[in-house]
């Protein structure tokens, strides 16, 4: 044997694989685990306390000074969306309609409520002409809160659509407010189904409706990023009356169908005699700012049934049957 191979043979001989050390544990400190003794530097502590405590020394994950910095806003764009796109994969959530409308259309009795209110106080001052204003709303809202159980019917079926309750390929996905959103939420809940709630941070607080799966209920920082994932599994749009808010994500969604950057999907306005008076879609026409094809991007409905066969019967003849 040469002399080089039984060198190498002794030290294979010497050692032995150790056992695996444990995975957060150490049998004995490192140095840099102790703090500075008191007897080596009195001061030492009160200068430790002082490090360890000012702000720039936190973890940039949780340091919330850092990421409200103007330079930080795409890393707070990409988690405001990656959250919950995240989450939306975690739960199968493949397709979805989208709801939206006023918040102050509310259920009849609580519309009737507020009325019969406003009554009681307009008896006592009856040339008050701001209280004569808010009853003359106060009817408005309850003949309106018809719409508030179209939406709740709308989510039900929606919510019993595909294989069932379990099935969430085709999810009812509101702003998570009250009013119209609050019945649509509702309606899945009913019938045991999941359904998604996207809600907004605002400088007032406020409160998700109590029928969004506790799961799927989200909170965003950027409208930007709310909108993106209102239309990103958006399978139809679905507008009851309502009012700066609904018309801004209605006229967003008219706008990228109009301009194909999304592919076309279903715009279902519900109550027509509202919407023409909201929106004079003839007078675009005829003004000659939008086309005769841009008035086949929507169509009206008034009953939960006609809005469901419409948006079946849309993407049957789109060559996708939704479900």
């Amino acid at each position: 044997m040469r002399k080089a191979d039984a060198r190498h043979l002794k030290y294979r001989k010497r050692f032995t694989v150790p056992e695996p050390p444990e995975a957060r544990n150490r049998k004995e400190e490192l140095p840099s685990e102790r703090p500075k003794p008191i007897d080596d530097d009195p001061d030492g502590p009160k200068r430790m306390e002082a490090l360890l405590n000012h702000k720039n020394y936190r973890r940039a994950d949780r340091d919330p000074d850092f990421l409200k910095v103007d330079a930080a806003r795409g890393l707070r764009l990409q988690v405001d969306y990656l959250k919950t796109e995240l989450l939306l994969q975690e739960y199968g959530i493949k397709y979805t309609i989208a709801i939206f409308g006023g918040t102050r259309i509310v259920e009849e009795s609580e519309a009737k409520r507020h009325l019969q209110e406003v009554q009681n106080i307009l008896k006592l001052q009856p040339g008050n002409k701001s209280l004569q204003h808010k009853c003359s709303v106060c009817e408005r809202i309850v003949e309106k809160s018809r719409f508030y159980e179209i939406s709740r019917e709308l989510g039900r079926i929606v919510g019993l659509s595909g294989q069932g309750p379990g099935d969430c390929r085709v999810t009812v996905m509101t702003g998570g407010g009250p009013g119209v959103m609050e019945a649509a939420n509702r309606g899945a809940f009913d019938v045991g189904a999941k359904s998604i709630g996207l809600n907004i941070s605002l400088p007032h607080e406020q409160f998700p409706n109590p029928y969004i799966s506790p799961e799927l209920c989200f909170q965003f920082h950027y409208f930007s990023m709310r909108k993106l994932h209102f239309f990103r599994r958006a399978k139809a749009l679905v507008a009851f009356p309502g009012g700066f808010g609904t018309l801004d994500e209605l006229i967003e969604a008219l706008t990228l169908v109009q301009t194909r950057k999304l592919d076309p999907f279903p715009i279902v306005l519900v109550g027509q005699e509202f919407w023409e008076k909201t929106i004079d879609f003839e007078h675009l026409l005829n003004e000659g700012v939008i086309d005769p094809e841009d008035m086949k991007l929507f169509w009206y409905a008034e009953s939960a049934r006609e809005i469901w066969e419409g948006i079946l019967l849309w993407h049957k003849e789109n060559g996708k049957p939704l479900v």
